[in-house]
This record gives C-alpha cells, structure tokens and sequence, in this order.
C-alpha cells in the first residue's frame, strides 16, 4: 500500500506544480463550452431540444478527462528515457503496485480536472442538478480510472512518445466524437447508435448526465455496469503489459 500511496503523491504533486498544465488542460474545455454552448445554442432550442449548454457540460466534463487520463500514460514513457522507471522498477515492491499508483494518481489528477471543468461550467451558465455532484464525482473518477489504464496499457507497449501521441489522437478523437458528447444519441441514426453502444466513454457521458440533469439515453445501471466492466477489463490489461515492461 505504501508504493501505491508513493506512485499516486507523485502524480498528484506534478500536477499541483505545474501551473501551466493546469491552465493549459482547461483552455480547450472553455473554448468548446463557449463556441459550442453559446454558438449552437440557440440552433439547439429552436429544434425543441431545450438548453444546449445543459445538455453540452456533462459532454464537455467527459471530454476533459479522457484527454488528461489517457495521455497520463505518455509519463511512463518520459520516465523510460530518463531513468526514473527503472529505478522503480528495481524496488522491492511488486509491479503490480507501480502500476496502480500511477493509474490511480492519473485518475485522481483527471477528476481533478473534470470537477473544475464543472465549475467553470456552472460559470458560463449550466445549471445542474447540485444533488447529483457527488455521484458525478464518482462516475468522472470511473471514466478516469478506465482511461488511464487504457493510456498505461499502450504506453507500456510503446517507447516512442510522438508514437504514443499519434495512438492516443486516433482513439481518443473517435471516442469523443462518437460518444454523444456533442450530439443526443437519442435521435441520431440507427447506424451511429450502434457505434455509440460500443464507445465506453459514451457511457460515461451519459452517466454524467443523468445524474447532472436527469435526461440520459441509457438507464443509469447500464451505464456504471459497462464503466465498471470495461474498467476492470483495461486494469488488467494495463498490469498485464506493465509487467512485461522492458526497461
């Protein structure tokens, strides 16, 4: 538990430290909120669909932790060229426990970024469901948890950082965009649903708006039942491969 708690403070401390990645993970979140929330939203309502910056932030939220969780893993390739895996990985301590350090500090770090995406949301004007905050916390810290493993599991894969970055750009923009984010699922065609069903962070998203503002295209156990599924699916493929790393 101690290597666990050790590898989760270091990635939370980088991230308290560096203030420019902070501001620099939120700008793409408030220029998505602003353009697409205020620019669409009147198109939005006129078509009977009620308030797009409601129905926006949740996608939003869920856009701003796949981006910081899944590119947690490019610091296991970072550390590979400067050293600093191997010296861990030389520890007395079992891979297993690396591994989940860094996947939960990830996490912990990307639902940090979520719950401020929140705030900045309620700013320009969403209106949530405030009984619903804590249990959204909780999903962002699934959809974190999920994708974060994801990012470990290919990093541990990879040596190259821009390979890891070309990667992450193919899934994770599909992931985003095919997620219903942007867009209701609801009324999209039968073709792109059947996309969407098999997208986790479609689930995650819809979570995130059931319990935000209780409109959702799938019930709610659905969703945390594939989150909790996929999540667990990812974290051991994320400590299978970490424990084939090769330093």
């Amino acid at each position: 538990m101690n290597a666990i708690y050790i590898m989760w403070l270091r990635e939370v401390k980088r991230f308290a430290r560096s203030k420019s990645r902070i501001v620099g993970a939120l700008g793409q979140p408030i220029l998505f909120l602003v353009a697409l929330g205020y620019g669409l939203g009147p198109v939005f309502k006129q078509a009977g669909q009620g308030n797009y910056l409601d129905f926006l932030a949740p996608g939003i939220i869920g856009m701003s932790i796949i981006f910081t969780s899944i590119f947690n893993g490019m610091q296991v390739i970072w550390d590979r060229q400067f050293g600093f895996l191997k010296e861990t990985m030389v520890a007395p301590v079992s891979r297993l426990s690396i591994m989940f350090g860094r996947t939960l500090g990830g996490a912990t770090v990307a639902t940090a970024q979520g719950v401020l995406v929140l705030g900045i949301a309620v700013i320009a004007g969403f209106r949530p469901d405030w009984f619903g905050v804590i249990p959204a916390i909780f999903v962002m810290l699934l959809i974190a948890l999920l994708f974060s493993a994801l990012g470990m599991a290919v990093a541990s894969r990879l040596r190259d950082m821009q390979g890891f970055q070309l990667i992450m750009n193919f899934l994770v923009m599909p992931l985003f965009f095919l997620s219903g984010a942007l867009f209701p699922l609801s009324n999209a065609p039968a073709a792109l649903l059947w996309v969407a069903r098999f997208d986790p962070l479609s689930y995650g998203v819809d979570a995130l708006r059931h319990v935000l503002t209780g409109s959702a295209a799938f019930s709610l156990s659905l969703d945390l039942l594939v989150l909790v599924a996929v999540t667990g699916v990812f974290l051991w493929l994320g400590v299978f491969f970490f424990s084939r790393i090769e330093v």
